[in-house]
């Protein structure tokens, strides 16, 4: 009996692993998201500190570019696994 830690991963199984950490990326880079915008809305409104809050609004602008561009390689490498599962 072979001991399943010991199996060599298919390809498909590797590609599967890789979409899982890039959710959990994707989970974090929300996260991210979010408290930047509590920061920017705070530093903004309530501190009045326009110029730091215009950076940390940059970063935001920045880091919601790479949370939509990583939610496309997700759904794109999906897609692809779809395929790799379909045709073994």
């Amino acid at each position: 009996m072979t001991d399943p830690e010991f199996v060599e991963k298919t390809p498909l199984d590797k590609s599967r692993d890789i979409i899982t950490q890039l959710k959990e990326m994707q989970h974090y880079s929300k996260s991210n998201i979010e408290k930047l915008t509590a920061f920017w809305l705070q530093l903004d409104d309530e501190l009045k500190l326009d110029a730091i809050a215009k950076r940390v609004e940059a970063l935001l602008t920045v880091q919601n570019t790479f949370h939509e561009a990583l939610e496309s390689t997700i759904e794109d490498f999906e897609s692809a696994c779809e395929g790799m599962d379909k045709n073994p």
